[in-house]
């Protein structure tokens, strides 16, 4: 089999693509930096979380702009677009389903952090977890039990 003859190369992507794709991967990032400040206070845990979706959401806008404006005009893809993209659906992902758990899940949540407050031992925190547990449909577990 003779060998394929090397693929004609790309011009590289305009200025103001490769700079669109690099916001993009700056947005994804902070997407994702965000998931990780949703943790003790549930209504800001909740903002967070929809400040992210937003976030990761422009920033999988940008990436997948860039990329398709780089193909209409016949140049090689932006760099780190593709990352760009991956990351950001993964942070608008992660953040919509965490937030259709807190909404399917409310009224357990907003119990558990009651409860969560007020346990100032290992004792009640335990108590807390099962409480959680029960009150939760058969079918979905949490800690493992």
């Amino acid at each position: 089999m003779p060998p394929r003859p090397p693929l004609p190369s790309r011009k590289p992507a305009e200025p103001l693509l490769q700079q669109r794709s690099f916001a993009a991967l700056i947005l994804a990032l902070i997407s994702l930096v965000g998931l990780l400040m949703a943790n003790d206070n549930i209504r800001r845990g909740i903002v967070v979380l929809a400040v992210t979706l937003v976030i990761g959401g422009g920033g999988l806008w940008l990436s997948t702009t860039a990329m398709s404006r780089a193909k209409k005009a016949g140049t090689a893809r932006p760099r780190l677009s593709v990352l760009a993209t991956v990351l950001a659906v993964a942070g608008t992902g992660l953040s919509a389903i965490a937030l259709l758990g807190f909404a399917l899940f409310w009224p357990q949540i907003s119990q558990y952090s009651r409860c969560m407050a007020g346990a100032n031992t290992v004792i009640a925190q335990t108590t807390c977890n099962k409480q959680l547990s029960n009150s939760l449909p058969t079918n979905v577990h949490v800690f493992g039990n």
